[in-house]
């Protein structure tokens, strides 16, 4: 599997990575997947200390040890959950990213994370505060690089000039298209975009049609104009999910596509539509038949 630069660092991650996320919380099951993605090329394993309240962290720890010197670990910080309820409360602070680190390295069993992302952020939060967590983590040795998670072009931006971020992850899909607006800038900042949700939560795979009734209103589609655009989109290419990935990496900016898998046959899935061919002129047709909307209820 191709490999790409992590913006300006030395880190090479794998054209598809795994989102950790939707991965089994029994240990046996996720170790069956994360083995099947690494004998598949994968390097890239995503994950955040949200997810199931660190067990996440846990499992894809226990999954990669033996693994660890040959993958690149992303985990991700700021959202300060609790054990005992189900509240969740925004904590971008350098006193919270410092401590929280050390909670993930002992859930991931490994000494040092290669990725470290902020879990979101908004244009109040103390940038300076936030970046200079960053940079002392990669001072001490903790983390490799760090980037962030996130929708808002205004925080983007903010992060492109004043931070040594490696990559900005976001939603980016043939029916989620608002990040085009931004792919250019970030590239010509020497910075990388990850993504997620470029399947659609099912949507561009095999099971589109099928899903598409459930989801009225996703990305502003109605249900009868979603069905309808997967049908044109169906026609453009065989497999509609080579087609949704493909379209993604065709911008030199995304470094990776980071899909979620819940089971073997669906990361199988995913490798097998990432090797089948797709030319420029079906991604320019597909795109034709989306719609190109911008972040204009996220900008701060």
């Amino acid at each position: 599997m191709k490999k790409n630069f992590l913006g300006s660092s030395e880190i090479e991650v794998s054209e598809i990575g795994l989102g950790c996320m939707s991965l089994p919380t029994d240990a046996k099951e996720t170790s069956i997947i994360v083995d099947e993605a690494i004998a598949q090329g994968i390097n890239y394993f995503d994950t955040a200390d949200l997810y199931n309240k660190g067990v996440n962290e846990e499992v894809v720890g226990k999954a990669l040890k033996e693994h660890r010197k040959d993958i690149v670990l992303a985990t991700k910080v700021g959202n300060e959950w609790s054990a005992q309820t189900d509240e969740v409360k925004w904590n971008p602070t350098k006193a919270y990213i410092k401590k929280q680190i050390h909670a993930s390295l002992k859930r991931l069993q490994t000494d040092y994370i290669d990725l470290y992302q902020l879990h979101g952020g908004m244009i109040t939060d103390d940038a300076e505060e936030t970046i200079e967590a960053f940079e002392e983590l990669k001072e001490e040795g903790l983390i490799r690089a760090y980037g962030i998670s996130s929708i808002r072009p205004n925080v983007i931006r903010r992060f492109l000039e004043k931070s040594d971020i490696s990559s900005i992850m976001m939603q980016y899909s043939l029916l989620d298209r608002r990040p085009e607006e931004l792919l250019d800038s970030i590239g010509q900042a020497g910075k990388s975009v990850v993504t997620r949700g470029s399947l659609a939560k099912g949507l561009l795979t095999g099971e589109g049609l099928q899903r598409a009734g459930k989801m009225d209103g996703y990305m502003g589609y109605g249900a009868e104009e979603l069905k309808t655009t997967l049908q044109k989109l169906s026609a453009v290419h065989d497999n509609l999910h080579a087609l949704a990935l493909q379209s993604v990496l065709q911008h030199d900016t995304v470094s990776s596509v980071v899909a979620g898998a819940s089971s073997a046959d669906q990361l199988k899935a995913t490798i097998k539509a990432y090797d089948m061919p797709v030319s420029p002129e079906q991604i320019k047709e597909a795109k034709e038949l989306t719609r190109q909307d911008i972040y204009q209820d996220h900008r701060e």
